[in-house]
């Protein structure tokens, strides 16, 4: 486990984030599918689809600072999606968890997806995982590395090989949706759809 493959390119983190392990509150999952997000124009990586586009704020803050914190927000009032921050410190990026497939604690994330719940869709997509494995706003800026940390981060750079990873545009965003930042693991069933935003413009 490394934390320097965290800080280089956003879609290089991303790439050694898939088959690494995430656990937090007595749940476990294997992260299949990624998204990376790069930072404001004028840096290494200008994205106008990330959060930090615009440079740093209350609510973006944590992604200007060391790889390998969580970056937790707020989707439509309702989702708390999870993100690994990456690149050196000082500059904005960050790599989107939008899908695992649970390894430990299955009945806990059942109790919390809902019996309805297909077996592997428990972690599929980013609400989804960030309900799974209970996260709160109140996780944003941990740092996935420490031992003490209520959220951990490990296998990563050791984790199982895959041998195909899947690359396409990013779900959703209506700039830079054409990007193929958007990682994952082709043999996965917990592997989210893609959606397209209607806003997107082609080639962007």
């Amino acid at each position: 486990m490394d934390i320097a493959a965290l800080t280089g390119h956003p879609v290089d983190a991303a790439r050694h984030l898939l088959g690494a392990t995430l656990a937090a509150n007595d749940v476990s999952i294997e992260i299949v599918e990624v998204e990376a997000y790069g930072g404001p124009e004028g840096g290494p990586w200008p994205d106008p689809a990330a959060h930090s586009y615009r440079g740093p704020t209350p609510r973006n803050a944590v992604m200007f600072g060391s790889a390998g914190r969580l970056y937790v927000y707020l989707s439509y009032g309702m989702h708390l999606c999870m993100n690994v921050t990456c690149g050196p410190d000082g500059e904005a990026g960050a790599v989107l968890l939008r899908a695992g497939e649970v390894t430990r604690g299955e009945g806990v994330a059942f109790s919390r997806r809902g019996p309805r719940a297909p077996e592997h869709k428990l972690a599929s997509g980013p609400g989804n995982l960030g309900s799974a494995l209970a996260i709160s706003l109140a996780d944003n800026g941990t740092d996935l590395f420490d031992a003490a940390s209520p959220v951990r981060l490990s296998k990563l750079g050791d984790a199982r090989a895959i041998p195909d990873i899947a690359y396409g545009p990013r779900v959703g965003v209506s700039t830079g949706a054409d990007r193929a930042w958007r990682l994952w693991d082709p043999s996965s069933r917990a592997v989210s759809a893609y959606r397209r935003s209607p806003r997107a413009v082609p080639g962007d």
